[in-house]
């Protein structure tokens, strides 16, 4: 509870400072874009919240993104339906997830290491989807080759992104309601249900959790997969909110964002602590600190600055608590 009435009160002042920055800082347009990203982040933040929480790490998520951006492309660029092509890009998510898990669960290696790995394979694989295509994916290059996809990409696009079907106007954070959509989703399975008890435990402590009857394995594994799928989510939405993507950086470093949001948002790097509204919260900050960036004229190489800072702070923290523990005991 602390942590979250932290990054409220950040929120407040974030948001205090960026509508006395400028006039148009506080209109209603450039409010509904910020939030609008803040969910777009936050739909991937969910997904490295939840792997944190059993004690995992994902650095692959942000190339997951990428990749899930232009494959969304390239199906529809060789005649697949957009209606039929978001599912199979979630399902390529889930799968890169699976993977993930089967390798950090079974062959014991570590989580770091694979989901490394990760991250160079599908950055890789993002480019060589793209190779056709000069490395440039996007919804004119594929209304342009197939005309019949227009009116659905454009649903598409009002109901996940919140564009006009006519001019693509932003009218609504769409993509903000989807994020509280799913972490209700996720608030309901984490504090409501028997697997947020196990993922919880899990991230406490694995063999307490196995001695408890918990199949730690399959747990781990379905995590991992909730992850990534919603990784391909959030290319799904970067493709249709983009008016075209590079395949070498689409998603780049997506997977610092959505730890930081985490972190932020009471996730313990060491597992078995977080909250469904903590990571929405935690989400909302880093779009909020870009947008005053930009609206005070400062450079935008202090967002790195802030986000290493916020990892290490959060470390730190860990490590305090968990030698206060140890003294407690």
């Amino acid at each position: 509870m602390t942590r979250i009435l932290g990054v409220l009160g950040l929120l407040v002042v974030l948001y205090t400072a960026l509508i006395a920055s400028d006039p148009n800082a506080g209109k209603p347009d450039n409010l509904i874009s910020v939030a609008n990203l803040q969910g777009r982040y936050g739909v991937v933040t969910l997904g490295a919240a939840l792997v944190i929480i059993v004690g995992g790490i994902d650095l692959s998520l942000g190339a997951v993104v990428g990749c899930a951006a232009v494959l969304f492309g390239i199906l529809m660029n060789d005649g697949v339906h957009p209606y039929a092509a978001v599912p199979l890009v979630i399902l390529f998510g889930a799968l890169v997830g699976f993977t993930n898990g089967l390798l950090i669960t079974r062959l014991k290696v570590q989580p770091f290491l694979v989901t490394l790995c990760g991250m160079f394979i599908f950055r890789g694989v993002a480019q060589l989807l793209a190779q056709p295509m000069r490395g440039t994916v996007g919804m004119t290059s594929v209304i342009e080759a197939h005309r019949e996809f227009n009116d659905p990409l454009r649903t598409l696009r009002y109901l996940l992104i919140g564009k006009a079907p006519t001019d693509g106007e932003l009218l609504f954070p769409a993509q903000f309601i989807l994020l509280i959509i799913l972490a209700g989703v996720v608030g309901f399975f984490l504090h409501r249900t028997a697997y947020g008890r196990y993922w919880y435990a899990i991230g406490h402590s694995e063999l307490a959790a196995k001695y408890a009857g918990v199949n730690v394995n399959r747990q781990r594994v379905s995590v991992y997969v909730v992850c990534s799928a919603l990784g391909s989510l959030g290319g799904i939405l970067l493709f249709l909110d983009a008016p075209s993507l590079q395949s070498n950086n689409a998603g780049y470093t997506w997977e610092l964002y959505a730890i930081l949001g985490a972190v932020l948002g009471g996730c313990s790097l060491r597992g078995g602590e977080g909250t469904a509204v903590g990571m929405v919260l935690g989400a909302m900050v880093l779009p909020v600190l870009e947008n005053l960036v930009n609206f005070r004229g400062d450079k935008s190489d202090v967002i790195p600055v802030v986000i290493g800072l916020t990892l290490l702070f959060g470390a730190i923290v860990d490590e305090l608590i968990r030698q206060r523990s140890r003294v407690h005991r």
